[in-house]
């Protein structure tokens, strides 16, 4: 089987490698293709994929109506290469449209639920599959179940935090850090949000620096002044160091959903929050989400405080036991539901039950 898998994001790349290493092991043959975003190309590079690179990713409204145009051409011409029985991605318009035009089934999974995107994916896909908390239904091709994209790559059974990321840091087994994840604010979906301002970002960092260095991973190039706040590790070490941090404060939702996979609590700040973020919160108590509203930023400034002075750790290691306890080894269930699809989501439909096999 060829598959071709397009990603859009870097935690896209991490979502589906377990996935794409499993189905290489089992015979099948895989190519990704991308955009130029972040660091997509180093982690593609860093894993060994082989990939077909389109261009820098566009920022501008103008720019993402001309590149869906432009991505839509390439990844129908890499499809005619590649020739692939089946598509896969992250919710990626380029990827449908193309599979649809190929006549190969189109498989999505879905996280954000950013209509303006499912609007144009949808109806050229085959089967979307979703977490298992509420969320707005997407119809008759949506296949539920019982996991996160993150457990795709956290999950105990495929993700083990190496210590030697603390020597790239530079902090020793007993200190204390905290992350900060700021976005560019340039996707479809970001369009009016504004996150946190300036001056609250400062008020952050000095309040933090009473309890635990800091790092900051940013989008965007951060201003003169926060420079030496960045931090310097390979893309791939993120995990690692997320692991071993004791707080994730922020405007990224997937890295505050990974830092709950990790069992790291996380401060996540959005517009008006995302129904996974407020999940993990409500059923789990991993996350505590805050608006933008500048009360609410200050709120969550308090909040990351009060976490810092206490020791929190073996409470939210078994506010994560409880939740993997509920939940499937995503990866084992891709690469089944792919490798077996369409029987697979024909199951999944009259059995929803089936997925426990893949706990």
């Amino acid at each position: 089987m060829n598959i071709l898998i397009d990603i859009g994001h870097p935690a896209h790349v991490h979502l589906f490698k377990n996935f794409a290493w499993q189905m290489q092991e089992n015979g099948h043959e895989l190519l990704f293709t991308c955009r130029d975003k972040e660091f997509e190309i180093e982690l593609l590079n860093t894993y060994g994929f082989s990939y077909k690179l389109f261009g820098k990713k566009k920022s501008s409204r103008a720019g993402k109506i001309l590149g869906l145009v432009e991505f839509d051409i390439r990844e129908i011409v890499a499809g005619l290469g590649f020739k692939p029985d089946v598509f896969v991605s992250h919710g990626s318009i380029y990827a449908a449209h193309a599979a649809f035009l190929l006549r190969k089934p189109h498989i999505s999974l879905e996280d954000t639920f950013n209509f303006e995107q499912i609007r144009l994916y949808l109806p050229f896909t085959a089967a979307v599959l979703t977490g298992d908390y509420a969320h707005p239904s997407l119809g008759k091709k949506e296949i539920r179940y019982a996991g996160y994209h993150e457990l795709a790559y956290l999950h105990p059974k495929h993700f083990s935090p190496h210590e030697s990321v603390l020597d790239l840091l530079d902090v020793n087994n007993n200190e204390k850090y905290i992350i900060l994840r700021f976005v560019a604010w340039k996707a479809t979906h970001d369009y009016g949000y504004k996150g946190i301002t300036y001056l609250n970002k400062i008020k952050a960092i000095r309040e933090f620096e009473r309890y635990a260095k800091v790092f900051i991973s940013s989008e965007s190039e951060l201003p003169d002044d926060l420079v030496k706040y960045r931090i310097k590790i390979p893309p791939d070490k993120m995990h690692d160091a997320l692991a071993f941090s004791c707080l994730l404060f922020g405007e990224s939702s997937t890295m505050a959903e990974e830092g709950a996979m990790l069992g790291v609590p996380s401060v996540y700040l959005d517009k008006k929050g995302t129904h996974y973020t407020n999940h993990l919160e409500k059923d789990y108590g991993l996350i505590y989400n805050f608006t933008e509203n500048e009360s609410d930023q200050i709120k969550a400034i308090e909040k990351a405080i009060e976490l810092l002075k206490s020791d929190v750790k073996d409470e939210w290691q078994k506010r994560r036991d409880k939740m993997l306890a509920d939940k499937i080894d995503v990866t084992a269930f891709l690469v089944w539901f792919v490798e077996n699809y369409p029987d697979s989501g024909q199951i999944m439909r009259k059995d929803p039950d089936y997925q426990w096999r893949f706990k």
